[in-house]
């Protein structure tokens, strides 16, 4: 049998979402708008634990307020994915142990905090998702790595880190760098994550620059991912004032369509799909995530749907 496709999107509290008018007048808190979201949607990917450390009463209070069935993925903290954080993404007395002269910058990257620090940084990390993996709703746990992560021996002995870190989770890998899927290296990453039982995420992403990953549609273990980030060629690579100006994109169906025969197979060899829409800008995520439903329901595959909301 083919596999269940979840279909959601990220960020379901980002500010020109609740501002296009998707949340109804009177769902104006952040429980309305997650029990408001879930009753919409059977997943959602958390990208707020990207910043700042997840704290577990959050993830308890989201366990709480979703029912039954539900799944969120959940991206990790960035310093162990690779990428700065500013400090006072840290938990406080984390950060109050490091240097002085760590403190005061603007972004601490990894090799900045040693491994030590990293060791317990995933340690808690670990910790706080407990209520989301008692309650059977937590997902994947995402690694969203930098362009500067290149394939290299170096970088495939950081992933079996991670791996041991975050012994018991699924865990999906993102690589941002072109290198790590080009004809040279497309073979061993893939052969690496099969390996190690990782999950690749597919990506839909603008094309011709380093940090772009050809959109493949490979699975690497029995859940596959999707994530569709828009195709903002003019705006992927430059320094913008916030991240969602990168995924500013509107998909035409046309698009999203050529992806059904994509997904229908990574059904085929999984036992589970989740597609993220990554266009975080209006409501244009919940559009396409509400296009590409149509689209993959018409050409026969298996679409979770979203439970019952419970009682506020």
């Amino acid at each position: 049998m083919p596999a269940l496709v979840k279909i959601g999107i990220s960020a379901w509290t980002e500010r020109t979402l609740v501002s296009s008018g998707f949340y109804p007048p009177g769902v104006r808190t952040a429980e309305a708008r997650l029990r408001y979201y879930a009753s919409s949607f059977p997943i959602v990917e958390v990208d707020s634990t990207h910043y700042a450390l997840l704290a577990e009463k959050n993830a308890l209070l989201w366990s709480e307020r979703t029912p039954e069935g539900f799944t969120m993925d959940v991206k990790v903290v960035a310093p162990l994915s690779e990428h700065y954080i500013e400090p006072r993404g840290l938990p406080k007395d984390m950060r109050e142990a490091l240097p002085e002269r760590i403190r005061q910058k603007k972004r601490v990257y990894p090799q900045d905090l040693g491994d030590e620090f990293l060791d317990e940084l995933a340690a808690r990390f670990v910790s706080a998702l407990r209520p989301l993996r008692a309650s059977g709703k937590l997902g994947l746990v995402l690694f969203q790595y930098p362009v500067w992560f290149t394939f290299s021996e170096a970088s495939l002995r950081r992933l079996s880190r991670t791996l041991a870190l975050f012994r018991g989770h699924r865990l999906a890998v993102e690589l941002r760098n072109a290198g790590w899927l080009g004809e040279h290296h497309r073979d061993e990453t893939l052969g690496f994550l099969r390996e190690h039982d990782l999950v690749y995420t597919c990506v839909d992403e603008p094309q011709g620059f380093a940090s772009s990953v050809p959109p493949l549609a490979e699975a690497t273990a029995d859940v596959a991912l999707v994530r569709f980030h828009g195709r903002n060629t003019e705006m992927w690579e430059k320094k913008t004032a916030s991240a969602g100006e990168r995924f500013a994109y509107e998909y035409p169906k046309a698009e999203l369509a050529s992806w059904v025969p994509k997904i229908v197979g990574l059904s085929r060899q999984t036992r589970e799909v989740h597609v993220i829409m990554n266009n975080c800008h209006r409501d244009w995520s919940v559009r396409s995530a509400v296009d590409l439903t149509d689209l993959l329901r018409r050409a026969g595959a298996r679409i979770a749907e979203p439970r019952a909301p419970l009682a506020a």
